[in-house]
């Protein structure tokens, strides 16, 4: 397969069967956001479900919170995203386009400058003719600044300064927030996480490919607390890892070859944090991160603690008073959703398929009556589609001859199809196709779903 324009390719499949949509796309676009389609919504529920059911229903260390999107000033105050939350943005002179400095100069001479001061990027791109403006080509750029990727907010119900919030710039900060309050009402004793699947928003200038970075996006956090007197934290960390790789590997069934391990240098890496990896895969456009893990310390639960002036410290059965660690496992749902995408598309000699995992699938089942114009056949296969909705995510088409109708699924993962023709009003057996082999089996009726519960695993 020509990989050289898959993201193209990707981006096309997406739009053409009601995966993702270009946000306020009627209206000219709004750049750095998505809307997603029938299909694509059901795709993103069936990763959420999974990685919620894989890291809080299956462990009995980790429960679940849901905070709010929009909070107090003073949270960002201390978890230091007001004063450090901040790219370094330049533009073009010439004609205004707006970039993210340390993207391109990466883009343009291959250099990792994450890191790097302001005055280093500047200092970079003057001396490098080669870092010209993608869009018009002029080496003529404004001065590197910072840009603070939070998305303030003004609460009518109050007045003056107080009315100033944040739309959150991550899901973290609400597990710090709220750790006493899960400690006072729940059972939980350290070691033990707590996870959140939500909306996060930054105001960042972003290079295109998609829904890799957005202004809008899904973050799955997870905050594992634990005493680091008792736990060795680099015996934790690594046993996060390995969490993290099976499930890429194993639940999502990504290829291993794509995926690799990248520990960040100490320019690069958060000052709170001591170590941080990104476990990265082979986008379209290159190894990128996909999943960080940060050892963060102590630093946002002290950090909290003082802002607020409340003790976010817990006292363990011996009476040990204790400020607990963390470590950080953070992914992006859209950023898997694209992963999965670009490692499913596959091009055969006459269709594309979605080789997705049947877990993620977002139909199971798709149901034809093999003319649309026989109301015999029609009035059969809507008979079977409703039976199996009672079991499976069902879609029913009548639309197009048969051929078209298998490549459209096919283009949307789904794993097996089922015809109804003249035969199964004679033998109550119906055509189920598989989506990878494109073999066809007759079944009957009656055994269809446990047939396709054997193979929908």
């Amino acid at each position: 397969m020509d990989e050289s324009n898959l993201m193209d390719k990707i981006t096309a499949l997406c739009k053409r069967r009601g995966l993702i949509f270009q946000g306020s796309e009627i209206y000219g676009g709004l750049a750095n956001t998505y809307d997603y389609g029938p299909a694509g919504t059901e795709l993103l529920r069936n990763i959420r479900n999974l990685w919620w059911d894989y890291f809080v229903h299956k462990r009995s260390d980790v429960v679940g919170l849901d905070a709010s999107v929009i909070s107090h000033q003073e949270i960002w105050r201390a978890s230091g995203h007001t004063a450090g939350f901040a790219d370094a943005m330049v533009d073009c002179r010439n004609c205004k386009l707006r970039m993210r400095a340390d993207h391109l100069i990466e883009e343009k001479i291959k250099k990792k400058v994450e890191g790097k001061s302001l005055q280093e990027l500047e200092e970079i791109i003057s001396s490098n003719k080669d870092v010209i403006c993608p869009n018009c080509g002029k080496h003529d750029w404004t001065s590197v600044r910072k840009f603070n990727l939070l998305f303030p907010v003004n609460l009518g119900i109050i007045e003056g300064d107080q009315s100033l919030a944040y739309l959150r710039g991550e899901t973290a900060q609400g597990m710090f927030i709220n750790f006493k309050n899960i400690v006072d009402s729940s059972r939980v004793k350290l070691p033990f996480g707590i996870a959140q699947i939500g909306k996060s928003f930054r105001n960042e200038i972003t290079p295109g490919n998609s829904v890799f970075r957005t202004l809008e996006f899904e973050q799955a956090e997870l905050e594992y607390f634990f005493d680091s007197e008792e736990q060795d934290w680099k015996k934790l960390f690594d046993a996060w890892k390995n969490t993290m790789w099976d499930f890429v590997t194993k639940a999502l069934n990504i290829n291993e070859n794509n995926l690799r391990w990248r520990e960040h240098s100490d320019e690069e890496r958060s000052f709170y944090s001591k170590r941080t990896e990104d476990l990265e895969y082979k986008f379209p456009f290159g190894f990128k991160e996909l999943w960080g893990l940060a050892y963060r310390t102590d630093y946002d639960l002290k950090q909290h603690g003082k802002f607020s002036n409340k003790d976010l410290s817990i006292v363990d059965p011996t009476g040990k008073k204790i400020t607990p660690h963390v470590i950080e496992p953070a992914v992006g749902i859209n950023r898997l959703l694209l992963m999965i995408l670009s490692d499913s598309y596959t091009e055969e000699k006459d269709r594309i398929v979605l080789k997705l995992s049947p877990k993620i699938a977002p139909y199971k089942v798709a149901v034809f009556p093999l003319l649309a114009n026989k109301p015999e056949l029609v009035k059969k296969a809507e008979e079977i589609y409703k039976s199996l909705k009672e079991n499976f995510v069902t879609v029913f088409d009548g639309r197009g001859n048969i051929g078209k109708r298998y490549f459209a699924q096919d283009e949307i993962g789904t794993p097996f199809c089922i015809t109804v023709d003249f035969e199964t009003l004679e033998d109550n057996a119906v055509t189920v196709r598989d989506r990878d082999t494109m073999n066809q089996k007759r079944i009957k009726i009656e055994n269809l779903v446990a047939y396709l519960q054997k193979k929908l695993v």
